[in-house]
């Protein structure tokens, strides 16, 4: 186990240095630059702030100096708010979006595979269909609807929870948001689970378990569910590192001061160094999970060996 997870790592380093390459360069095809957005600046300031950052030399001496700066741990400075350097931005706003993204992740799994658990226990039942339009809403709903009714319905009409703002980290200031990200992780979950559930529940080591004497709970629990897990185990992965890098919809309605507002930020002002911290911010989280996700097949299904 230990040598596949350090072949995985070898083989992430030239991974991410393509995928460092190719978004270096895709971002220097677009039109504009970082200082020539600014309406009224003279040609010669714009000269003087592109010789500070480098920006006119020529762009194979760029892409070297940047993967310099990157091997050393730093992303260089925000071009377009220059008081902070990307890795400071990171370090604000990183935390806050992994705790909301956290926190909407494990309840999507747990909410989402306990319906989808009944809904297969019940099939072609009440219990399932209810759960099955459930799931349909949800999915279908997008996130730019479910934010504004819970602020109209939670925040104004009944007061229960604040319409926006991070105050401090206060978990009522979370709920708003935590809801909004996980409802339509809630309704694919089920939706995964109840299908993975069902085939489980017809596999022939469930009808072995039976005819053996085991209870309902251990069949359902210790075998059914552990192999209808895969699926939740394989979805889990790109969907957490979506998460936990932030949410551009949700952080803005609600006003959360986590990164992903930095993602079209960056991108509608030029600012090459936050743009490429995001890119690689984004890989290292989807390469990360993938492992994670491969490494617990093994944990989850004995069948699963990597020796």
């Amino acid at each position: 186990m230990l040598l596949y997870v350090f072949r995985r790592l070898l083989t992430a380093i030239p991974t991410l240095f393509v995928i460092v390459t190719l978004a270096f360069f895709l971002i220097r095809v677009a039109p504009g630059g970082p200082f020539n957005q600014e309406r009224g600046l003279s040609p010669v300031i714009q000269a003087n702030l592109e010789a500070q950052f480098g920006l006119n030399d020529p762009l194979w001496r760029q892409y070297l100096n940047y993967l310099n700066n990157l091997l050393h741990g730093s992303f260089g400075p925000s071009y377009n708010m220059p008081d902070f350097t990307v890795g400071e931005l990171f370090a604000k706003g990183l935390p806050i979006s992994i705790q909301i993204g956290a926190s909407a992740l494990i309840l999507a799994l747990l909410l989402g595979s306990t319906l989808g658990v009944i809904a297969a226990l019940n099939q072609n039942r009440k219990a399932d269909y209810g759960v099955i339009a459930l799931a349909t809403a949800g999915s279908t709903v997008p996130t730019f609807v479910i934010a504004p009714i819970i602020q109209l319905v939670f925040g104004l009409s009944w007061k229960l929870l604040p319409i926006g703002g991070w105050g401090d980290g206060a978990l009522i200031n979370k709920v708003g948001p935590v809801l909004t990200l996980a409802l339509p992780q809630i309704a694919i979950v089920a939706r995964l689970m109840r299908g993975s559930m069902i085939e489980s529940l017809r596999s022939h080591h469930i009808r072995t378990a039976r005819a053996l004497g085991l209870s309902e709970w251990s069949v359902v629990i210790k075998h059914a569910v552990r192999g209808a897990i895969l699926p939740i185990v394989s979805y889990a992965g790109p969907t957490a590192a979506a998460l936990l890098t932030g949410s551009i919809i949700v952080e803005t309605i609600f006003a959360i001061p986590g990164v992903g507002r930095y993602f079209v930020e960056a991108a509608l002002n030029r600012d090459y160094t936050l743009v490429m911290g995001t890119v690689v911010m984004i890989a290292v989280f989807t390469i990360l999970f993938n492992l994670i996700v491969d490494v617990l097949y093994a944990f989850v299904d004995p069948r699963v060996r990597y020796d």
